[in-house]
C-alpha cells in the first residue's frame, strides 16, 4: 500500500512535467509533442490572478521571441471553451485588445463568474482549416483539443502559454 502511495504521488508530481531536451526543444507530457520555447509572456493586464468583474474588458500582454500564429483560447468555469480571437504576429511585445488590434477595445467579459484559463497556442504555420476550440470540455479535453490543434497545423515549431484571472 505504501509503494503504491508512493507510486500514485510521484506520476500526480509528473503528470504536467515539461522535460527539456538538447537544442532547446521541449517535450512537454500534457500535450505529447514536442515544444520549442517561443512565447516569453502571457498575462492579462492586471496581471495573472487578478480580477475582473462581468461587463469590464481585459486584455493580454503577449511577447514572442519570432514571428508567428497564435490563437488566444480559454475556458470559464463551467468547462464551456472558446476563441477570444486568432493573429499573426510578429517578434516582439503585444497587448492583445480584440480582432480589431485597436488598443482601445477589449474582450468584454461575461459569466459564468470563477477562475478563467487562457491559453496563447503559438505555430509557424497558419492555423488548422475548420478547427475552433467551442464546446464544454473538462481540463483533459481541453489538453487533448490543444493537442490536436497544435498536430493538425503541421508546424515545426509550436508553443503553448497559459495564464489564468478571475470573473466576479
Amino acid at each position: 500500500m505504501r509503494k503504491l502511495m508512493l507510486f500514485l504521488g510521484l506520476a500526480g508530481l509528473l503528470s504536467a512535467c515539461t522535460v527539456t531536451t538538447q537544442g532547446g526543444a521541449r517535450v512537454n507530457l500534457r500535450f505529447g509533442v514536442d515544444l520549442t520555447p517561443t512565447i516569453i509572456r502571457l498575462e492579462p493586464d492586471r496581471g495573472p490572478g487578478s480580477t475582473y468583474f462581468v461587463g469590464e474588458f481585459v486584455k493580454f500582454y503577449l511577447s514572442l521571441d519570432r514571428p508567428g500564429y497564435v490563437a488566444l483560447v480559454a475556458i470559464d468555469p463551467n468547462g464551456q471553451t472558446y476563441e477570444f480571437s486568432r493573429y499573426y504576429l510578429q517578434a516582439g511585445s503585444h497587448l492583445l485588445s480584440g480582432p480589431q488590434g485597436n488598443p482601445n477595445f477589449g474582450f468584454q467579459l461575461r459569466p459564468p463568474r470563477g477562475l478563467e484559463r487562457v491559453r496563447a497556442i503559438y505555430t509557424d504555420s497558419p492555423y488548422p482549416p475548420g478547427f475552433t476550440f467551442s464546446g464544454v470540455y473538462t481540463y483533459e479535453t481541453w489538453d487533448r483539443q490543444t493537442s490536436i490543434y497544435l498536430r493538425q497545423t503541421g508546424a515545426r515549431i509550436r508553443d503553448v502559454a497559459e495564464t489564468y484571472f478571475y470573473i466576479r
